[in-house]
């Protein structure tokens, strides 16, 4: 826990910071509850003040935040997630800090996205483990004309296309190299299967720094694709026809050394911890669903034939699989989840991920065997006989399994879940 002389030291560092990089407005950043970025700007002439009060805002104008009666708020800056955009939006240079945010009486508001996740984290966090996510982050390129986006694709690459330097190329590159100047740890990047479609991958880390880390990538790609007057997608399945954009999270349980979900001698280089957090995520596949793919367009991506999962089951290999567990062991061993996309609200879908899984341990929840054969060509009796059930076909055959379900409502709460 930080004392006032640590606030004190790190308020005075940003202070000096910002003046001597010429900083002129801060973004308070956060979320609403489907994961739509949120900004207050502010000229640094008032950060002082900023950093002791907060801000206020108006909760009932934001989606699924709060009432009419119930709207005055303040979002409070998180001070060791400051941070200097790269990318200079004309000439004007702008940091930001996340947020938290707080009701009308001071007391943290139950409807901020990232509250859920915290709540999530300190229970595993007493169980002596970080919970870790590795996203690969997908997403379209599309050409601007006269600022609006036209559904055609930027190019007509393909997956891992070495593409000569044209403006999606030159402008992936550079949101990587910006992203690494804010020190977010980019494994690699390639072009995608569909034309036009990019892939970024970032580095493991603990869930709550990945989720903020998610909200300022999605803005700070767009900002770039921008300047290439290209508008950059999250949509989960823009175009017909061509493989939708996914978000495969790799999540795993580790301590300071020991990766919790390794053990050399389980079946597959993998413990019982593993097993059971794997049988969780199973378990609570459909009840999940409905936060890890949110919007109307998001079953069209979850369709046979375009490598995204529709069925539940657990591989090793096989990628028409809901989780695959790629090669690696020791501390590189982890689960990768299929279904979540880039539309989403991390903060929510890590939570829910995490309490899927954590169910799954406390129950002691055992999956099913590993099919490794393609699912999508499999009849419905072979299906039946492999015990693979399906995951919603539509948002509200999502919501209303997850309406039903406790282990959802615990770990969103009672009004990010009402919501």
């Amino acid at each position: 826990m930080a004392t006032e002389k640590d606030f004190c030291e790190i308020k005075e560092a940003i202070l000096k910071k910002v003046k001597k990089d010429e900083v002129k407005f801060i973004e308070m950043q956060f979320s609403d509850i489907l994961g739509t970025v949120k900004s207050i700007s502010i000229p640094t002439s008032r950060l002082e003040s900023m950093i002791d009060d907060g801000v206020f805002l108006d909760g009932s104008s934001i989606l699924g935040y709060a009432t009419i009666e119930e709207s005055d708020m303040r979002a409070n800056p998180i001070l060791d997630s400051f941070q200097i955009y790269p990318w200079i939006d004309n000439g004007i240079k702008t940091a930001r800090f996340m947020c938290t945010i707080s009701d009308h009486n001071g007391n943290r508001f139950k409807g901020d996205p990232r509250w859920a996740l915290e709540r999530m984290v300190a229970k595993v966090k007493e169980m002596g483990y970080d919970f870790n996510v590795g996203p690969e982050f997908e997403f379209f390129l599309f050409p601007l004309k006269d600022g609006i986006p036209v559904p055609v694709p930027a190019d007509a690459g393909g997956y891992f296309d070495l593409m000569p330097l044209d403006k999606g190329e030159i402008a992936r590159k550079e949101m990587v190299l910006a992203f690494d100047e804010l020190q977010y740890d980019m494994e690699a990047s390639h072009h995608e299967v569909a034309p036009g479609q990019v892939e970024i991958d970032l580095r493991y880390q603990d869930a709550l720094t990945m989720a903020d880390r998610m909200l300022t990538l999605k803005y700070g790609v767009k900002c770039i694709a921008m300047k290439y007057d290209l508008f950059a997608s999250f949509m989960p399945k823009p175009l017909f026809g061509c493989n939708g954009s996914g978000m495969h999270v790799h999540q795993s349980l580790c301590s300071k050394d020991t990766n919790a979900f390794y053990d050399p001698d389980g079946k597959w280089g993998l413990s019982q911890m593993a097993m059971h957090y794997m049988g969780g995520l199973l378990n609570h596949a459909r009840e999940s669903c409905a936060v890890l793919a949110s919007y109307v367009n998001s079953y069209k991506r979850l369709v046979p034939g375009f490598e995204a999962p529709c069925y539940i089951s657990w591989a090793n290999m096989n990628r028409s699989a809901l989780i695959r567990v790629p090669a690696g062991r020791g501390m590189r061993t982890r689960v990768e989840l299929r279904n979540p996309d880039p539309a989403g609200n991390p903060y929510l879908q890590f939570a829910v991920m995490l309490a899927s899984g954590l169910d799954g341990i406390k129950n002691r929840t055992t999956p099913t065997e590993p099919v490794e054969k393609d699912i999508y060509h499999m009849s419905k009796e072979e299906r039946i006989k492999n015990k693979i059930t399906d995951l919603p076909m539509n948002l509200g055959d999502a919501i209303e399994v997850m309406s039903q379900s406790k282990v959802m409502k615990e770990a969103l709460g009672e009004h990010i879940f009402n919501h």
